[in-house]
């Protein structure tokens, strides 16, 4: 965790002592955190239900928490062996960490998978003032999310004024833990409530951590409270995240949320291209382009292939060419590739909305068939081969003008950011077809 740590004498991060009021029946809520358990008063339940549901999250490794300043410069850290300790330094022994290297913004290939999310970050980094927060950044494995966060992070350290603080999820959690069992709440909010921005990467990480989640909203709440930036990392829409509490979700849902997709193909050509600039030896164009059509996958997928192909060509002294590619790929290639049916979509579509199979394929012109359907024919086009004549006739349709009419319905929905009504339920079309996405590459 790189965070600030000097207190600034005008600001005051943590509420006033209090008791918690009664509500209507006379009851104090007990799974809401009173005030004085927000001011980490020894034994009160907040504290303790952290330690019981992040137990096992205390036995990661403390020690290696303090060898980087809060700046994320490094520092020697002498420290004397302790007795029973999980990871003990001989006395007189100096540990020293270089520094870690941030990715910058100005690294990011933007394309249209995930440009709105980038001048979301870019506006952090220039107005920091200015910024919605918090603002959320969500989307699978891979896509960039934490390249934005870190940029935002290098961005800001840039302004000797700005005190940013860069966390994961996981090391929140441990610190979290580890400030329950020793008594130092107090110290432990500061770290983080005393920030200029705070950068929280991997929030699904607390998923199910009761506790760990009250402490961060209340954090989320004193600095947006503050005017200061917020920005987290998720893999799914908040919308989505079944395991975190309401209260954190409507939070989140009051600032700006942006999706990152999986790179289209001009996206992982232009990411290819970046990798290959500049090194040895050299990748032709033609090679790239093969790859960029070949690997659906993520960036960290691109850019190991990257890695991949200059270390066999400079193994095997030869120079890279599309038969040095085929070999040096073949089998990253062939696991890259996964075919998608148009049944496996219909099948999908029909799960996620609760339809019997078949619906789609039916004759009814009614909205509750024919969203659904438009929606397929969209996912078809997304994640198969299929042409428009096949999807059309797929789904029961004489002619492809069909399948073209439905694609661009679906296209117009998503720039409107409209929602449909599908049942008994209203859905978010940019969620929907999020929701239907996940299902199909589980």
């Amino acid at each position: 965790m790189l965070c600030g740590s000097h207190t600034r004498s005008h600001h005051n991060c943590q509420p006033a002592n209090g008791e918690p009021r009664a509500n209507r029946n006379g009851h104090t809520p007990r799974n809401i955190p009173t005030h004085r358990e927000r001011n980490g008063l020894e034994g009160d339940e907040c504290i303790r239900s952290g330690i019981r549901e992040n137990a096992a999250a205390s036995s990661m490794t403390r020690g290696d928490l303090g060898e980087m300043n809060l700046f994320g410069e490094p520092v020697a850290v002498t420290s004397p062996r302790r007795s029973g300790s999980r990871r003990s330094v001989d006395s007189g022994e100096t540990v020293v960490r270089g520094p870690r290297r941030w990715k910058r913004l100005e690294d990011f290939v933007v394309g249209a998978c995930n440009r709105v999310a980038h001048a979301a970050a870019m506006s952090v980094v220039e107005a920091p003032d200015e910024a919605v927060t918090p603002l959320v950044f969500h989307g699978p494995v891979g896509v960039g999310k934490t390249h934005l966060l870190e940029g935002i992070y290098a961005g800001l350290k840039r302004d000797s004024q700005q005190r940013p603080c860069y966390v994961t999820a996981e090391e929140f959690t441990t610190r979290f833990v580890s400030a329950t069992h020793q008594g130092r709440m107090s110290a432990f909010r500061r770290q983080f409530r005393e920030a200029t921005a705070l950068l929280f990467d991997d929030l699904h990480f607390l998923a199910s951590r009761k506790a760990t989640q009250i402490e961060f909203l209340h954090t989320l709440d004193s600095l947006v409270a503050e005017g200061r930036p917020v920005v987290v990392t998720l893999d799914c829409h908040p919308r989505l995240a079944d395991e975190l509490m309401p209260e954190l979700v409507d939070r989140l849902l009051g600032g700006a949320v942006w999706g990152l997709l999986p790179p289209d193909a001009e996206t992982r050509l232009a990411i290819l291209r970046h990798k290959a600039a500049g090194a040895s030896p050299p990748i032709p164009d033609l090679v790239l382009r093969t790859l960029a059509n070949c690997l659906r996958g993520n960036v960290r997928e691109l850019e190991g292939a990257v890695h991949s192909l200059r270390h066999y060509a400079k193994v095997t002294g030869r120079p890279v060419d599309l038969i040095l590619a085929r070999e040096a790929l073949g089998e990253l290639i062939r696991h890259a590739v996964r075919v998608v049916t148009l049944a496996e979509v219909d099948a999908a579509v029909c799960t996620v909305l609760r339809l019997s199979p078949g619906t789609l394929q039916s004759k009814s012109r009614a909205w509750a068939v024919t969203h659904p359907r438009m929606i397929a024919v969209y996912l078809c086009r997304k994640h198969t081969s299929a042409t428009y004549g096949e999807i059309a006739r797929h789904f029961g349709a004489k002619t492809h003008s069909t399948a073209v009419a439905a694609e661009k319905k679906v296209r117009q929905w998503l720039e409107r950011d409209a929602s449909l009504s599908v049942g008994s339920q209203v859905w978010n079309v940019r969620d929907l077809i999020e929701r239907i996405e996940r299902h199909l590459h589980h």
